[in-house]
C-alpha cells in the first residue's frame, strides 16, 4: 500500500509555507503583514494536495499571525503582501492598534508567568509593626472598602458593549465583514468559511479563528 508524506506537526506545516511561498512567509527576518484573505489564496494553491490540508494551514496561520514578530510587523509596515511578496492593501490604523494591544497583552501574560510568587510569612506581620503601620488585617479591611468602588467602570463597559447588535443568520456569509467576540473584546474580522454551526473568520491581523455564529455581531 502506498504511503503519503502527510505532514502532522504544525511546525512542519509552517516549514511547508516557508518553502512554498518564500516571498510571503518568513521565519525570522523580513516578516510582513499578510494580505487579507491570504488563506483563500493558499487553499486554492494546495487544492488536492496529499501533503497538507486546509485545516492544517489554518492552524499554522493562527500560530504565525499570533507571534510577537508578526504582530510587530503589523505595527511597523505600511502595506501587506500577497503570496508572491507583492504589495497588497494598506495596513489600516485599526489593524495597527489591534496588533499593539495583542502584543502588549501577550507580553504581560508572559511576564506574569515568569514573575515568582512571594510567599507570605510571619515576617510580613513584623515588618508592618516595625514601620509603625497597622496590622495587615486592617489593611485588608481598607482594601475591601476600596474594592467596592471599582465595579462602576466595569458596569459602564457592559452597558456600552450591549449596544452591539448580533449578526442576523442570513448575514452569516463568506466575505461579509463582522465583529467577532474574543473573550470580552469585539474584533473586526471577515468571514472566510461557513460550515454548518462553525464559522471561520480572519481577524484584522490576518489570524484565522474558528467560532460560532452567535459570537458574530454587526460591524
Amino acid at each position: 500500500m502506498e504511503t503519503t508524506n502527510k505532514l502532522k506537526d504544525i511546525n512542519e506545516v509552517l516549514e511547508f509555507l516557508y518553502s512554498e511561498f518564500p516571498q510571503c512567509f518568513k521565519q525570522k527576518d523580513g516578516i510582513k503583514p499578510l494580505k487579507v484573505g491570504i488563506f483563500k489564496d493558499i487553499a486554492e494553491k494546495i487544492e488536492g494536495s496529499e501533503k497538507v490540508s486546509k485545516t492544517q494551514v489554518r492552524q499554522a496561520l493562527r500560530k504565525y499571525t499570533s507571534s510577537w514578530r508578526y504582530l510587530e510587523a503589523v505595527t511597523k509596515n505600511e502595506f501587506r503582501v500577497d503570496l508572491e511578496g507583492a504589495q497588497a492593501e494598506k495596513v489600516e490604523q485599526e489593524h495597527v492598534e489591534h496588533a499593539q494591544k495583542a502584543l502588549e497583552e501577550s507580553r504581560a501574560k508572559m511576564a506574569k508567568r515568569k514573575k515568582p510568587q512571594r510567599p507570605r510569612n510571619d515576617g510580613d506581620t513584623k515588618s508592618y509593626k516595625s514601620k509603625g503601620q497597622g496590622h495587615p488585617r486592617h489593611a485588608n479591611k481598607k482594601a475591601k472598602v476600596n474594592n467596592n468602588k471599582k465595579p462602576a467602570p466595569q458596569q459602564q463597559q457592559r452597558r456600552s458593549s450591549g449596544k452591539v447588535e448580533p449578526l442576523p443568520a442570513n448575514e452569516v456569509k463568506v466575505n461579509n465583514k463582522v465583529k467577532v467576540k474574543l473573550g470580552q473584546a469585539l474584533v473586526n474580522a471577515t468571514i472566510t468559511e461557513v460550515n454548518k454551526d462553525e464559522v471561520h473568520v480572519e481577524l484584522v491581523t490576518g489570524m484565522q479563528v474558528k467560532t460560532k455564529a452567535d459570537s458574530l455581531f454587526i460591524l
